[in-house]
């Protein structure tokens, strides 16, 4: 029986992380044309959990980087709630579309991204009850598309170097 939690897949996790967390505050730091508008950056880490781990350690490693970002960069008030929703809703969209046969890396993080910001406003709806931010989807769609595509590459050559490791 193979152990889950040895020291290697622990650190690795570990560095996951903190890949995430640093790439996060990163993508902060860019201004963008929308507040909820982020290049996704942290998004090519959790296809790569996907990929290369296992479905319950990338929703660990998103559940987590949602909230450390909002402990040391935000609060954890209604934008974690806005973080989380885009998380699960994108991770789980992320981890189905990936289990389609021949369904190329690009592809799912595009789906990622769009379904990120699905989440966001559907939580959004449900907690300040404005009908007007369904106004903001279009534009939010066509960022998680592009910005989708360029995590998704960048995520796909990244793997590409690493199917040799044991992970």
């Amino acid at each position: 029986m193979k152990k889950r939690f040895n020291t290697k897949r622990v650190a690795l996790c570990g560095l996951l992380l903190a890949m995430m967390l640093i790439l996060g505050w990163i993508e902060k730091q860019i201004p963008t044309p929308h507040p909820a508008l982020k290049l996704g950056l942290s998004n090519s880490v959790l296809i790569f959990a996907v990929y290369m781990l296992d479905i319950p350690t990338a929703y660990v490693l998103m559940f987590f980087k949602v909230f450390l970002s909002n402990v040391l960069f935000g609060s954890l008030g209604v934008s974690f709630a806005l973080g989380l929703a885009g998380g699960v809703v994108s991770l789980t969209a992320m981890v189905l579309i990936s289990r389609v046969k021949g369904m190329h890396t690009v592809t799912v993080s595009i789906v990622g991204g769009v379904m990120h910001h699905v989440g966001q406003i559907v939580m959004a709806l449900l907690v300040v009850n404005t009908p007007g931010l369904l106004a903001a989807l279009p534009f939010l769609m066509i960022g998680g598309l592009i910005f989708g595509a360029l995590t998704g590459v960048c995520a796909d050559r990244v793997m590409r170097y690493m199917k040799h490791m044991k992970l």
